[in-house]
């Protein structure tokens, strides 16, 4: 596995598309988180507090959803601009009169302390980061010790009909490369995740207009490639590339690969003598027994 992950990622434009202003979330960012709270059945872990990273792209109204789920827990929503915070506080936060406010617990909207969430919920993110591995370590900071992460990306079957056009008609790849499920599962473990669960599903949409079809990718991302079109394109382009969309079926494909792991506790410092007192033995001895597990 490289470690320069992902390879095909300008740097500058990953910056400029997460200072893009903030938008209502794709509906396949919702749909997909839909589908991955449906995962949070698997895991036995009730959290007392969990963080919601970038709802704002990731799917505003997931995040209902998850509250509905977990009652009983405090939430961060965390998202790096002023401006997406303001717009996640007028969708999710609770007015003064609303019932809800007084039997939810109260949501932060700021980043999490470290170790103060035993869930770190982040969808549709990772793909479009030009370092994935800092933005790991930044969610295994924020879990406490058998805390655990939920996510979900693209993987590099997105969009192979759109990459086909674009060869075709001799163009620059339409989008940088995404990574493979596996990629991802050897980074969590080098950043300090254990038992990485990672699976894939492939949802396919179709369009009525080629117009519509570019709607949908203009709320999805940006093309963060560093050999794509090195300026702007003119309207002639943008004719010949809605007449090559009309004369192809008109749907796209997505990878989807969604991934949970748990931050496990550190372990006993191994030397030539150690010295362990009861009562750390005993802790350490029934960390993996009481920790409730996957069924």
């Amino acid at each position: 596995m490289s470690t320069q992950r992902p390879p095909t990622i300008d740097p500058q434009a990953a910056r400029r598309w997460q200072q893009m202003p903030a938008a209502a979330s794709p509906w396949l960012h919702e749909e997909v988180a839909r589908r991955m709270e449906e995962r949070l059945a698997w895991i036995k872990l009730q959290p007392q507090s969990w963080a919601h990273w970038e709802p704002v792209r990731g799917g505003l109204q997931a995040h209902a959803l998850l509250v509905s789920r977990y009652p009983d827990a405090g939430c961060f929503v965390t998202e790096a601009l002023a401006e997406k915070t303001s717009y996640a506080k007028k969708s999710i936060a609770k007015s003064w009169w609303q019932p809800a406010r007084w039997t939810t617990q109260p949501t932060r909207f700021e980043m999490p302390p470290d170790g103060a969430v035993q869930m770190l919920w982040a969808n549709m993110a990772l793909h479009m980061v030009a370092d994935p591995q800092g933005l790991m370590a930044q969610w295994h900071r924020a879990l406490a010790a058998d805390g655990f992460l939920m996510f979900s990306c693209l993987g590099p079957d997105s969009l192979q009909e759109l990459r086909g056009l674009y060869q075709a008609m001799g163009w620059p790849a339409p989008s940088h490369d995404f990574t493979d499920m596996h990629d991802w599962g050897d980074m969590l473990a080098a950043a300090g995740f254990a038992e990485p669960v990672m699976d894939m599903e492939r949802i396919t949409l179709t369009f009525e207009t080629p117009q519509r079809l570019l709607q949908e990718l203009r709320g999805l991302g940006r093309n963060l490639h560093p050999q794509r079109f090195p300026g702007l394109r003119g309207r002639q382009w943008h004719g010949q590339l809605q007449q090559a969309l009309a004369g192809a079926p008109l749907q796209l494909t997505f990878e989807v690969i969604y991934g949970h792991a748990f931050k496990p506790r550190p372990r006993l410092g191994m030397r030539a003598e150690t010295v362990v007192s009861l009562a750390q033995m005993r802790e350490t001895l029934s960390q993996r027994k009481n920790y409730p597990r996957d069924p």
